[in-house]
């Protein structure tokens, strides 16, 4: 096609199974995110992530958020190109930020694709029906080395489904679970530092949700009976989303989870959810951006549980999913992220390719991976509920923490020595995931006046990032990219978990959980108190 070229990293293929439905509506309107090029060099924000973790905590001078965007921003004159661009296409400019090197489009679909020109059918699928691109996208020529991505044609979901088991009420306890303080005790949350209570004061939790929503009197019940005090919940819409409780079998458990385990831990901490759009890559990126470049409420943690096999999303993705954990970890943020509920397959029965995968971002090497693990007697041993896949079922069983090895992410230099087996799918060497493990079951929720035990590693990340905002508060700064400190110190803060396996029962094969990183508990279960002493 005369005067375009084509955008690196763009090519796209349909979900498995996909059966075509016709074309799209051209005169329905939709929206587009442009990424642009920084005003640096693409990998020094990774490069400077990896230098502040090397340096001991006192000592490290995080970027602040217009030194992040002066370096590491877009050009307004890139900006403005873009702009103009969208003007001749008759598209709307609802969003532009130099800081988050993006521009949001809007307008007819049709307007969209005559600007950016993409192969964009609608497609059956077992999941529902999705607006779907295969192949590449072509960019105009003079907008060629300026846009890095371009997302939003493409409205697969990502997926998270935690283990909810609902009853109608009776508090905690039984077969309603435990308040997840129970787990902060398990693996030795510090409670007081230096004559502080640590509960998260003064410390911001960001959670990543793509759907769903929370009811204000369902947390302050919640609270209540757990002996607690309700935390301060903000919401933050993303691309025109927000707050949407429905009922407990929603994305609502998704959500009451996260705020009940990380509220349980922090209760001082004050949290923070970003509400985006489930329609692929845009709503997901654009929700991940908006938290690492919120001045006004600063995270130093973010939380997520949502996710999908590697294989999902193109390398312009993941390269913008990368370059939004690199400047959270030039700023001193840390990303914890779940490894996946369904083992190697990484997918519910229903939605499985026959294929082993790793959960993206997990895998992400900049981000902490957060695996799951269950509680044998006294002992942690991997999470695995035994069951077979059986798409009939709940949840479609085949229930186990995700973990494996990367094809996309090379080993990064704090695994260098941690012993990594080679991809059971590739037989290649990769990044490894998870990092770190806590129990993935047993958690005592309230979803929608529902309740009842939830889990899966969607409850690990924020039990994660609550620990992490115990320790902020305690060290008074951020603790920031974390990987290389608990590798580093992984004898000394870290119970190695050596029982179990997260192959899912006469479908998948997994791997098997043995002394030292393994790709079901990585370094094992953290000791909270431990990394603060040692930090």
């Amino acid at each position: 096609m005369k005067g375009v070229v084509t955008l690196p990293g763009s090519h796209k293929t349909l979900l498995p199974n996909s059966r075509a439905a016709g074309p799209v509506d051209r005169n329905q309107t939709a929206s587009l995110t442009v990424r642009v090029r920084s005003v640096g060099q693409p990998d020094d924000m990774a490069k400077l992530a990896y230098d502040l973790a090397a340096q001991p905590l006192a000592g490290r001078q995080y970027l602040t958020h217009a030194e992040l965007a002066a370096q590491h921003g877009a050009s307004e004159v890139d900006l403005d190109k873009v702009e103009e661009f969208a003007r001749q296409h008759d598209l709307t400019v609802v969003h532009r930020s130099a800081a988050e090197r993006s521009i949001v489009l809007r307008g007819r679909l049709g307007d969209l694709l005559s600007a950016f020109h993409a192969d964009v059918q609608m497609y059956h699928h077992a999941s529902g029906t999705y607006r779907g691109r295969q192949g590449e996208i072509a960019l105009p020529a003079e907008l060629n080395g300026i846009v890095t991505g371009v997302f939003g044609f493409d409205t697969r979901p990502k997926h998270r489904s935690p283990h909810f088991l609902k009853g109608m009420a009776g508090g905690p306890g039984g077969s309603n679970g435990v308040a997840a303080t129970e787990f902060a005790k398990r693996y030795n949350f510090p409670d007081k530092f230096k004559g502080v209570t640590l509960d998260g004061a003064g410390q911001t939790i960001a959670f990543i949700e793509l759907g769903g929503g929370y009811r204000s009197s369902d947390l302050k019940a919640f609270f209540h009976e757990i002996g607690g005090r309700t935390p301060k919940v903000a919401a933050i819409s993303v691309d025109h989303a927000g707050d949407s409780p429905s009922t407990p079998d929603s994305d609502d458990g998704e959500v009451m989870l996260d705020l009940e385990v990380a509220g349980a831990v922090a209760p001082a901490a004050k949290l923070a959810v970003y509400f985006a759009p489930n329609n692929g890559d845009k709503g997901f990126i654009d929700a991940i951006s908006a938290a690492v470049h919120d001045r006004a409420r600063k995270p130093g943690v973010i939380s997520i549980s949502w996710g999908g096999p590697e294989v999902s999303s193109d390398a312009q993705a993941i390269q913008a999913y990368h370059e939004l954990f690199a400047a959270a970890g030039a700023l001193g943020i840390t990303v914890c992220v779940a490894a996946g509920d369904h083992g190697t397959a990484d997918l519910d029965a229903g939605h499985w390719d026959g294929k082993i995968h790793v959960d993206h971002p997990a895998s992400d090497d900049l981000v902490l991976a957060c695996g799951g693990t269950q509680v044998h007697g006294d002992e942690d041993v991997v999470w695995n509920d035994g069951t077979p896949f059986d798409a009939n079922v709940s949840g479609g069983g085949g229930w186990a923490t995700g973990g494996g090895i990367s094809a996309l992410f090379k080993v990064p230099p704090y695994q260098a020595g941690a012993d990594l087996p080679r991809s059971i799918d590739t037989h290649q060497a990769g990044r490894g995931v998870p990092d770190i493990a806590m129990s993935a079951t047993n958690y005592f929720t309230r979803v929608d006046r529902f309740e009842g035990a939830s889990g899966g590693t969607s409850a690990v990340a924020p039990l994660m990032s609550g620990l992490v905002a115990r320790l902020n508060q305690a060290k008074q700064k951020n603790v920031g990219f974390l990987n290389p400190f608990l590798y580093g110190n992984a004898a000394a803060v870290a119970r190695d978990v050596t029982v179990g396996t997260n192959a899912i029962k006469n479908t998948v094969k997994g791997y098997e959980a043995g002394p030292g990183w393994d790709a079901c508990t990585g370094l094992g279960t953290p000791d909270g108190t431990a990394i603060l002493n040692k930090l």
